[in-house]
Protein backbone atom coordinates (compact mmCIF):
# COMPACT_ATOMS: atom_id res chain seq x y z
CA UNK A 1 0.00 0.00 0.00
CA UNK A 2 1.12 3.52 -0.82
CA UNK A 3 1.20 5.59 2.39
CA UNK A 4 -0.01 9.21 2.05
CA UNK A 5 -0.09 12.22 4.37
CA UNK A 6 -2.45 15.11 3.54
CA UNK A 7 -1.56 18.68 4.55
CA UNK A 8 -4.09 21.52 4.16
CA UNK A 9 -5.47 24.11 6.58
CA UNK A 10 -8.98 24.07 5.10
CA UNK A 11 -10.95 21.27 6.83
CA UNK A 12 -13.52 20.74 4.09
CA UNK A 13 -10.96 20.52 1.32
CA UNK A 14 -8.75 18.27 3.45
CA UNK A 15 -11.73 16.01 4.17
CA UNK A 16 -12.58 15.73 0.46
CA UNK A 17 -8.97 14.99 -0.46
CA UNK A 18 -8.68 12.41 2.29
CA UNK A 19 -11.88 10.74 1.06
CA UNK A 20 -10.57 10.61 -2.52
CA UNK A 21 -7.31 9.00 -1.43
CA UNK A 22 -9.03 6.56 0.94
CA UNK A 23 -11.29 5.41 -1.89
CA UNK A 24 -8.24 4.28 -3.87
CA UNK A 25 -7.58 0.62 -3.17
CA UNK A 26 -3.80 1.01 -3.29
CA UNK A 27 -3.50 4.12 -1.07
CA UNK A 28 -3.46 4.19 2.72
CA UNK A 29 -4.11 7.57 4.33
CA UNK A 30 -1.77 7.56 7.33
CA UNK A 31 -2.45 11.08 8.60
CA UNK A 32 -3.74 14.61 8.12
CA UNK A 33 -2.10 17.90 9.10
CA UNK A 34 -3.62 21.38 9.25
CA UNK A 35 -0.33 23.28 9.14
CA UNK A 36 3.32 23.14 8.15
CA UNK A 37 4.73 22.49 11.62
CA UNK A 38 2.37 19.56 12.14
CA UNK A 39 3.24 18.26 8.66
CA UNK A 40 6.94 18.15 9.49
CA UNK A 41 6.26 16.32 12.76
CA UNK A 42 3.87 13.80 11.21
CA UNK A 43 6.12 13.14 8.23
CA UNK A 44 8.92 12.27 10.65
CA UNK A 45 6.77 9.98 12.82
CA UNK A 46 4.47 8.36 10.24
CA UNK A 47 7.02 7.85 7.43
CA UNK A 48 4.62 8.41 4.49
CA UNK A 49 5.62 7.62 0.92
CA UNK A 50 3.93 10.79 -0.38
CA UNK A 51 3.00 14.08 1.28
CA UNK A 52 0.24 16.05 -0.47
CA UNK A 53 1.04 19.61 0.54
CA UNK A 54 -0.71 22.97 0.28
CA UNK A 55 1.56 26.04 0.19
CA UNK A 56 -0.39 28.71 2.08
CA UNK A 57 -0.75 27.74 5.72
CA UNK A 58 -1.16 29.65 8.97
CA UNK A 59 2.06 28.71 10.74
CA UNK A 60 4.96 27.28 8.73
CA UNK A 61 4.64 27.93 4.99
CA UNK A 62 4.41 24.98 2.62
CA UNK A 63 7.74 25.63 0.91
CA UNK A 64 9.67 25.63 4.19
CA UNK A 65 7.75 22.56 5.35
CA UNK A 66 8.72 20.76 2.13
CA UNK A 67 12.35 21.74 2.64
CA UNK A 68 12.40 20.37 6.19
CA UNK A 69 10.57 17.15 5.32
CA UNK A 70 12.85 16.32 2.38
CA UNK A 71 15.99 17.31 4.29
CA UNK A 72 15.07 14.90 7.08
CA UNK A 73 14.05 12.07 4.75
CA UNK A 74 14.99 12.43 1.05
CA UNK A 75 12.92 9.34 0.29
CA UNK A 76 9.65 11.15 0.97
CA UNK A 77 7.96 12.38 -2.21
CA UNK A 78 6.04 15.66 -2.05
CA UNK A 79 3.13 16.59 -4.31
CA UNK A 80 2.08 20.23 -4.04
CA UNK A 81 -1.68 20.80 -4.32
CA UNK A 82 -2.47 24.49 -4.16
CA UNK A 83 -4.35 27.45 -5.62
CA UNK A 84 -1.15 29.31 -6.56
CA UNK A 85 -0.04 28.90 -10.16
CA UNK A 86 2.48 31.77 -10.34
CA UNK A 87 6.00 30.90 -11.46
CA UNK A 88 7.60 32.03 -8.21
CA UNK A 89 5.53 29.58 -6.16
CA UNK A 90 6.27 26.76 -8.59
CA UNK A 91 10.02 27.38 -8.65
CA UNK A 92 10.17 27.83 -4.87
CA UNK A 93 8.41 24.50 -4.31
CA UNK A 94 10.66 22.71 -6.80
CA UNK A 95 13.78 24.17 -5.21
CA UNK A 96 12.54 23.00 -1.82
CA UNK A 97 12.25 19.42 -3.09
CA UNK A 98 8.69 18.92 -4.37
CA UNK A 99 8.36 16.41 -7.19
CA UNK A 100 4.92 17.40 -8.45
CA UNK A 101 2.71 20.48 -8.60
CA UNK A 102 -1.05 20.40 -9.17
CA UNK A 103 -3.74 23.02 -8.81
CA UNK A 104 -6.73 22.45 -6.55
CA UNK A 105 -9.00 22.59 -9.59
CA UNK A 106 -7.72 19.13 -10.54
CA UNK A 107 -10.27 16.31 -10.40
CA UNK A 108 -10.00 13.73 -7.60
CA UNK A 109 -8.94 10.99 -10.01
CA UNK A 110 -6.21 13.25 -11.39
CA UNK A 111 -4.90 13.87 -7.88
CA UNK A 112 -4.87 10.15 -7.08
CA UNK A 113 -2.99 9.41 -10.32
CA UNK A 114 -0.51 12.16 -9.47
CA UNK A 115 0.06 10.70 -6.00
CA UNK A 116 0.82 7.30 -7.58
CA UNK A 117 3.15 8.86 -10.14
CA UNK A 118 5.06 10.89 -7.56
CA UNK A 119 5.40 7.79 -5.37
CA UNK A 120 7.17 6.14 -8.31
CA UNK A 121 9.56 9.07 -8.60
CA UNK A 122 7.89 10.72 -11.60
CA UNK A 123 7.66 14.50 -11.85
CA UNK A 124 4.10 15.62 -12.59
CA UNK A 125 2.56 19.06 -13.14
CA UNK A 126 -0.73 20.66 -14.06
CA UNK A 127 -0.83 21.15 -17.86
CA UNK A 128 -0.42 24.93 -17.85
CA UNK A 129 2.48 24.77 -15.41
CA UNK A 130 4.15 21.99 -17.41
CA UNK A 131 4.05 24.12 -20.56
CA UNK A 132 5.73 27.05 -18.78
CA UNK A 133 8.38 24.83 -17.23
CA UNK A 134 9.19 23.24 -20.59
CA UNK A 135 9.50 26.69 -22.17
CA UNK A 136 11.81 27.85 -19.40
CA UNK A 137 14.10 24.83 -19.42
CA UNK A 138 13.89 24.58 -23.20
CA UNK A 139 15.59 27.97 -23.26
CA UNK A 140 18.35 26.58 -21.06
CA UNK A 141 16.98 28.40 -18.03
CA UNK A 142 17.81 31.70 -19.71
CA UNK A 143 14.23 32.87 -20.16
CA UNK A 144 13.44 35.82 -17.97
CA UNK A 145 11.28 34.81 -15.07
CA UNK A 146 8.43 37.18 -14.28
CA UNK A 147 8.57 39.53 -11.32
CA UNK A 148 7.36 38.00 -8.08
CA UNK A 149 3.75 38.83 -7.20
CA UNK A 150 2.67 40.62 -10.39
CA UNK A 151 -0.63 41.48 -8.71
CA UNK A 152 1.24 44.01 -6.54
CA UNK A 153 2.27 47.47 -7.64
CA UNK A 154 5.96 48.36 -7.78
CA UNK A 155 5.65 50.29 -4.50
CA UNK A 156 3.81 47.42 -2.81
CA UNK A 157 6.57 45.01 -3.87
CA UNK A 158 9.14 47.39 -2.34
CA UNK A 159 7.16 47.45 0.90
CA UNK A 160 6.82 43.66 0.89
CA UNK A 161 10.56 43.24 0.27
CA UNK A 162 11.33 45.46 3.25
CA UNK A 163 8.79 43.57 5.37
CA UNK A 164 10.57 40.34 4.46
CA UNK A 165 13.86 42.00 5.38
CA UNK A 166 12.56 42.39 8.93
CA UNK A 167 11.62 46.07 8.94
CA UNK A 168 8.60 47.43 10.76
CA UNK A 169 6.23 50.05 9.38
CA UNK A 170 8.15 52.97 10.91
CA UNK A 171 11.43 51.82 9.34
CA UNK A 172 9.73 51.25 5.97
CA UNK A 173 8.29 54.76 6.11
CA UNK A 174 11.77 56.21 6.70
CA UNK A 175 13.40 54.16 3.94
CA UNK A 176 10.77 54.93 1.30
CA UNK A 177 10.11 58.48 2.54
CA UNK A 178 6.42 57.80 3.08
CA UNK A 179 4.00 58.64 5.85
CA UNK A 180 3.21 55.88 8.37
CA UNK A 181 -0.41 55.95 7.23
CA UNK A 182 0.62 55.35 3.61
CA UNK A 183 2.76 52.39 4.66
CA UNK A 184 -0.15 50.94 6.65
CA UNK A 185 -2.36 51.25 3.57
CA UNK A 186 0.25 49.49 1.43
CA UNK A 187 0.53 46.67 3.96
CA UNK A 188 -3.26 46.26 4.03
CA UNK A 189 -3.34 46.11 0.22
CA UNK A 190 -0.54 43.52 0.20
CA UNK A 191 -2.39 41.26 2.65
CA UNK A 192 -5.59 41.55 0.63
CA UNK A 193 -3.96 40.90 -2.76
CA UNK A 194 -1.91 37.95 -1.51
CA UNK A 195 -4.97 36.49 0.24
CA UNK A 196 -3.14 36.10 3.54
CA UNK A 197 -4.45 36.68 7.05
CA UNK A 198 -1.61 38.64 8.57
CA UNK A 199 1.85 40.14 8.17
CA UNK A 200 3.61 36.91 9.14
CA UNK A 201 1.97 35.00 6.30
CA UNK A 202 2.85 37.75 3.82
CA UNK A 203 6.49 37.65 4.97
CA UNK A 204 6.50 33.85 4.69
CA UNK A 205 5.29 34.01 1.08
CA UNK A 206 7.79 36.76 0.28
CA UNK A 207 10.69 34.72 1.63
CA UNK A 208 9.52 31.67 -0.29
CA UNK A 209 9.69 33.80 -3.44
CA UNK A 210 13.24 34.87 -2.63
CA UNK A 211 12.51 38.35 -1.29
CA UNK A 212 14.16 39.83 1.77
CA UNK A 213 17.69 40.04 3.17
CA UNK A 214 18.65 42.19 0.22
CA UNK A 215 19.38 45.63 1.65
CA UNK A 216 20.89 46.92 -1.56
CA UNK A 217 17.77 46.39 -3.61
CA UNK A 218 16.55 49.96 -3.33
CA UNK A 219 19.82 51.62 -2.48
CA UNK A 220 19.41 51.63 1.29
CA UNK A 221 20.96 50.03 4.33
CA UNK A 222 19.25 48.55 7.36
CA UNK A 223 18.68 51.05 10.18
Amino acid sequence: MLRALVVDDHPLFRYGLAAALTAATDVELVGEASGGEMAVELAASLKPDVVVMDLNMPDLGGVEAIRRIVARDPGVRVLVLTMFDDDESVFAAMRAGALGYLLKAAKPQQIVRAVRAVAEGEAIFSPGIAVRLLAYFGAGGRAKRPEAFPELTTREREVLRLMADGRGNAAIARVLVLSPKTVRNHVSNILRKLHVADRAQAVSRAKEAGLGDDPGHIGTTRP
